[in-house]
């Protein structure tokens, strides 16, 4: 009898590598290891993955690279609408794990699997953000997921490996660590309360130059084209450049306190110093190019569209008008933004752009003005007050 065939999402850390033993040892179905890289990979660390998805049991491996997608798709998106989740994450994993299970979802279709499998537990939102995406595209599919379904906690997933002889760095495992093109997440026993701080060891990136250092971005219509002098023609390829250029001086930590789609509170570790560099060089921009009431919508839209990402809805077709509306925002967000770099952080300085409307010819702020007179701003102020003024006079209201 040929066994159930099983797609498993697989990363090659704890929770999957469990995930891949439970399945093809404990459960005896035929598992089809799939990566998908959103970034985070070297080439070596994919051929690694690859042979302990082998020796793990699993019947094949196969490494999807989404980078591009991600970019086009979300990436620009969130870099238009200066996205940051509760003014602190820029969805990092969230965005992401959208992505791998949309790649896992057409695999599975492709290789008529007879389901998918993956390592989220039941207290947090990769579960729904995964059991959504496959619901949607391949409803038929069987859904598999051993660490919910079984309720285990880490040290229960060691032990699990330990007894059928799996070796791997276990005090690493220790924490969660996710990384991609748009950041990576430390989720740990520190993140757990309220109270805890990741350690210095626990991000990937170290401290490693201490002098402070001058960088340009160039954007053209919202989008990273250039750092320094360097142009490129792929973003995804700059914001990889930026990532490695920023590691340097550890920027982009910080913990981020949400509420997830199933209601409680959590805590996670990120870096993500292009992301952070990016977003607030670009809304520097912005500010300096567009007008009050474009930053204003924005501003809204931007926040739900962040919210529904977070919370799966990619695939809703309001985000797709809500992507339109962004990037019609972006035809005059261009030139460059200065920053600097020092360690664990970095500050704008300024912009340069022809489409600056801090333009010195229509005035000064708080000194001069070359477009209109004294007596235009007396009338002006009049008018603009009438209402609250007949408002005041009508119902005999004093602001005494």
């Amino acid at each position: 009898m040929n066994k159930k065939k099983v797609v498993l999402a697989y990363s090659g850390g704890l929770d999957t590598t469990f995930c891949a033993v439970y399945l093809s040892r404990e459960k005896n179905l035929e598992v089809h290891a799939v990566t998908v890289d959103t970034g985070g990979f070297k080439k070596e660390e994919i051929d690694t993955i690859e042979k302990r998805a082998l020796a793990l049991g699993c019947a094949t491996y196969t490494c999807i690279n989404a980078v591009d997608d991600f970019y086009s798709q979300c990436i620009r998106y969130l870099i238009f609408g200066n996205i940051l989740k509760n003014n602190t994450y820029p969805l990092s994993v969230s965005a992401e794990r959208i992505f791998q299970a949309l790649a896992i979802a057409r695999y599975a279709r492709k290789i008529k699997a007879d389901a998918v499998a993956h390592g989220s537990t039941g207290a947090g939102n990769d579960q729904v953000r995964f059991d959504m995406a496959f619901n949607i595209l391949i409803p038929n599919a069987e859904i598999i997921t051993p660490i919910r379904e079984l309720k285990l906690s880490r040290q229960q997933e060691i032990e699990f490996l330990k007894k059928n002889g799996v070796e791997m760095n276990f005090e690493k495992a220790a924490y969660s660590i996710n990384k991609g093109i748009w950041g990576t997440s430390v989720g740990g026993k520190e993140t757990l309360t309220s109270s805890g701080s990741l350690p210095e060891e626990a991000f990937p990136s170290q401290l490693k130059k201490k002098t402070p250092e001058n960088i340009t971005l160039v954007f053209s219509k919202g989008e990273l084209s250039g750092i320094n002098e360097n142009k490129y023609k792929n973003p995804a390829e700059a914001i990889m450049q930026l990532n490695k250029i920023a590691a340097s001086y550890a920027i982009g930590r910080d913990i981020h306190v949400g509420d997830t789609i199933i209601g409680i509170k959590g805590r996670v570790g990120f870096e993500a110093a292009a992301p952070m560099m990016i977003i607030k060089a670009h809304h520097t921009l912005e500010k300096h190019t567009l007008t009050k009431w474009q930053l204003y919508w924005k501003d809204q839209l931007s926040t739900w569209y962040g919210n529904w990402l977070h919370e799966g809805q990619f695939l809703d077709p309001v985000m797709r008008n809500i992507e339109k509306f962004l990037e019609d925002t972006q035809q005059f967000v261009s030139g460059k933004v200065f920053l600097t770099m020092v360690p664990y952080g970095f500050k704008v300085n300024g912009i340069e752009s022809p489409h600056d409307l801090m333009s010195a010819k229509f005035g000064s702020y708080g000194e001069m003005n070359n477009s209109w007179t004294g007596e235009d701003v007396k009338g002006f102020a009049k008018i603009f007050g009438n209402q609250i003024s007949i408002y005041n006079s009508v119902n005999g209201i004093s602001n005494e």
